[in-house]
C-alpha cells in the first residue's frame, strides 16, 4: 500500500511540474512573438521611409503614359 500512495503523490507532482514547464514554455514563446513583432514593425517603418525618400511624391499614382 505504501508504494501505491507514493505513486499517487509522485503522479500529482509530475502533473504539477508539467503545468509549470508548459507555462514557462508559453511565456518564452509569447516573449519571442512580442520581440519579433517589434523587430518586424521597425523593419517595416525603415522600408516605408526608404520608399518615401527614393520616389517623388507626385509620381506614385500617375500612369506612365501621362508623364
Amino acid at each position: 500500500m505504501s508504494q501505491a500512495t507514493a505513486m499517487r503523490k509522485r503522479h500529482r507532482f509530475n502533473g504539477r511540474m508539467t503545468r509549470i514547464v508548459l507555462l514557462i514554455s508559453f511565456l518564452f514563446l509569447f516573449g519571442r512573438l512580442i520581440y519579433s513583432s517589434i523587430g518586424a514593425w521597425h523593419h517595416h517603418q525603415e522600408k516605408v521611409q526608404q520608399t518615401q525618400q527614393t520616389t517623388p511624391t507626385g509620381s506614385l499614382n500617375t500612369p506612365t503614359s501621362l508623364r
